[in-house]
């Protein structure tokens, strides 16, 4: 299948735009419907849903066969899902939408420090570890809400920690999948661990947290979790796996920063978020970084350009 992969076209562009723009809005919908339902409710109650069609979805396809040499990696990588999602869900309580959604897209930096050391074929090259110290450079003023500690908001601080807690997971979800039998089984089965696993493991905290009686079925606590469920995890997931199927994934990812940049935009518009100076700086150092390690050769190719070299 990688021998049949090409550069990204107008059509993958189109698509990818309006992926980030889905993925961008997610965090805005979650805060927004927080008052009415839980973010952890929510975040099961996507995870339920999708795990049904995903579910239908391999019952016609097929792939349940591989069940038997991928449950061990699947049940992995389907906690570290729903471990993401904890911190998500817990993190929008204290932060912004607008916060969230740029820490949360430091995943691939922890994807390629886990592959780094796992697997030999794919070691950090100089440009990414440009990359990794730009992106650490750029959370660190971020997170800096002043010069002194007085001046910091505390819980803003902390709910953007759990933003990078539930990049990291993200991170490590994918390193799990890359080293494991996942990485051979069928796309529809890697996200169905992640789904049916993911709505286990929060519908039990939110049981254990009291927050599952955290729900009215209001018009904007049921629109975000069926968009969640159907549009995100389930429309979305797949389309990028299909595009990944047939692009380069370099070339996907330099789109895909788009995101958070969407992320952001939406929540100051559509939540009347501020943003500080020192978060816009370092989120530009962030996404610079992300450039850097996501799109390695990308970035080579532009940097020979620039320099006149072959």
């Amino acid at each position: 299948m990688s021998a049949t992969r090409r550069s990204a076209d107008g059509f993958a562009l189109q698509v990818m735009v309006g992926l980030c723009l889905i993925w961008g809005v997610q965090q805005v919908m979650i805060k927004w419907a927080a008052s009415d339902i839980a973010p952890v409710m929510q975040a099961a109650g996507r995870s339920g849903i999708s795990a049904l069609l995903v579910g239908l979805l391999i019952c016609w396809k097929g792939g349940w066969d591989q069940v038997g040499t991928t449950w061990r990696g699947g049940l992995l990588a389907g906690a570290l899902f729903g471990l993401e999602f904890f911190f998500i869900a817990e993190g929008l309580q204290l932060t912004t939408a607008a916060h969230m959604s740029v820490f949360l897209y430091t995943a691939p930096i922890f994807t390629a420090l886990g592959v780094h050391w796992l697997l030999p074929s794919e070691r950090l090259r100089p440009v990414q570890w440009l990359g990794i110290f730009l992106a650490f450079i750029g959370i660190a003023i971020a997170f800096a809400g002043g010069v002194s500690w007085d001046n910091l908001d505390h819980r803003m601080l902390m709910g953007d920690a759990l933003g990078v807690l539930a990049g990291a997971s993200w991170g490590a979800t994918t390193v799990v999948v890359r080293a494991s039998r996942l990485s051979e089984a069928p796309v529809t089965l890697t996200l169905f661990y992640q789904l049916i696993v993911g709505f286990v493991g929060l519908l039990l905290i939110a049981i254990l947290s009291g927050q599952v009686t955290h729900v009215s079925l209001t018009t904007v606590a049921v629109a975000s979790v069926l968009f969640q469920g159907l549009v995100v995890s389930f429309f979305s997931y797949l389309t990028w796996f299909w595009l990944l199927r047939r692009y380069l994934a370099a070339n996907l990812a330099v789109f895909s920063f788009m995101t958070p940049l969407f992320g952001v935009t939406f929540g100051v518009v559509l939540l009347g978020e501020e943003l500080s100076l020192n978060f816009v700086i370092g989120a530009v150092l962030v996404l610079l970084g992300i450039t850097f390690v996501s799109a390695e050769q990308w970035v080579r190719r532009r940097l020979r350009k620039a320099l006149g070299q072959p």
